[in-house]
């Protein structure tokens, strides 16, 4: 019998294997990327591959306490949110001064 989509069922390499590609890819977006918003992008894909992680080594391990792994989730999802708030309003604000929001083309430090 065939597996369907209800009955399927993924081993924790599996999904370790998902979340280090997607981590991967997080990497490769945040230090290939010369635009900010780019930069932004690949660092919540980072985020999101430790949420995955974490998420199934709370499925798959043998803990005591077995929401570990979602309680985690919760807080990195709380920090990644606030990061992309201030990481916007801070691209905002310096492509009001600059009119670029270009990583290269931003200088502060220079007068």
């Amino acid at each position: 019998m065939p597996e369907t989509l209800l009955t399927l069922t993924l081993h924790l390499e599996e999904v370790l294997s998902l979340g280090g590609v997607l981590f991967a890819i997080g990497i490769y977006l945040a230090l290939s990327k010369r635009n900010a918003i780019g930069v932004l992008m690949g660092i919540e894909i980072m985020l999101n591959a430790v949420n995955i992680t974490l998420l199934a080594f709370s499925r798959f391990g043998e803990s005591p306490r077995p929401l570990d792994g979602q309680v985690f989730a919760v807080f990195v999802i709380t920090v990644a949110a606030a990061e992309a708030a201030v990481a916007l309003a801070l691209a905002v604000a310096i492509y009001r001064w600059r009119e670029t929001v270009n990583i290269d083309e931003i200088d502060l430090l220079r007068w």
